[in-house]
């Protein structure tokens, strides 16, 4: 029997983080302009409230957007504190006789919108991890490359390789984690690491990722998500509501990275179970130090 639950999950995903994003702007610059305009008293200390629960988040999101963060804290902590603190002064406004709107964005946007996001949107935890297991052999597949030439998964076999799936350009996240592995390509071409970055996206915004670049990585698309299926990294519906105008498939794929070694088999693993934590560097270049790929 099918789990109804999990198959409209991707959907409500989608729809809940844009609809967050708007709600999220609406109201902080509805409280910004209420607590400009309003005069000192308990209606001003309301705003003040619902500001800082919106604001503090909607600026995590501007933070995020800015793609120079390719990871975040699992919990983020302060940004839950500063929109429970701001929904605790609304509320107590609200109880002195203050209007209730700036509660509701404090308490329902701000601060469960919050709660929502980091404990429900950001994580997956019931992704595939046995395809993946260390020691497997790869599972075959056949991606595209910007130039639309096809690269079979058997063709990994002798060389060591740094295989990363990323979201698309609309991910900044992604962005940010291919800037950091660009910076340090020369390191891993010293060790005789190829890179390959793999994408549901289309070519079109591929052959636009790749010029940004002068590291000889290979950016590679993955036509249908048909990659990410057999490898159990598929992620149907995971686009943000919207971004189909952009070009954008509503598919996508858990953010996952993968050192495969000359045998094809899969010496190490990130299975991350949260998008906003992903491995440094660091982390997969003392792997291969450490295992002598």
């Amino acid at each position: 029997m099918r789990d109804d639950t999990r198959l409209r999950e991707p959907g409500m995903k989608s729809r809940f983080i844009t609809l967050l994003l708007l709600a999220l702007a609406a109201s902080s610059v509805h409280a910004l302009i209420a607590l400009a305009g309003g005069e000192a008293g308990i209606d001003r200390l309301a705003w003040a409230g619902s500001l800082l629960a919106t604001g503090s988040f909607m600026g995590f999101f501007v933070w995020l957007m800015r793609g120079k963060a390719a990871r975040t804290s699992a919990g983020l902590h302060a940004i839950l504190a500063l929109t429970g603190i701001g929904a605790a002064i609304a509320l107590l406004a609200a109880l002195r006789g203050g209007p209730m709107l700036p509660l509701f964005y404090a308490l329902v946007i701000g601060l469960d919108g919050c709660i929502a996001y980091v404990y429900w949107y950001s994580r997956f935890p019931d992704r595939d991890r046995t395809t993946l297991a260390v020691g497997n052999p790869l599972p075959s597949f056949t991606l595209k490359s910007a130039d639309g030439s096809l690269i079979d998964s058997a063709s990994l076999v002798g060389k060591t390789t740094l295989l990363l799936f990323y979201r698309g350009n609309w991910c900044p996240l992604c962005m940010a984690q291919i800037q950091e592995i660009a910076a340090r390509y020369r390191e891993l071409a010293q060790r005789g690491v190829q890179v390959l970055l793999v994408s549901p996206q289309s070519q079109k915004h591929t052959q636009e990722l790749s010029a940004r670049f002068d590291a000889p990585m290979q950016f590679l698309v993955d036509a249908d998500n048909a990659a990410a299926r057999a490898l159990g990294i598929d992620a149907p519906g995971g686009l943000p509501m919207g971004l189909q105008a952009m070009g954008y498939d509503s598919d996508s794929v858990l953010p996952t990275v993968l050192l495969i070694d000359r045998e094809g088999r899969i010496a190490w693993n990130h299975l991350t179970d949260n998008y906003r934590v992903r491995p440094e560097p660091d982390t997969f270049i003392a792997v291969i130090d450490q295992l002598g790929l």
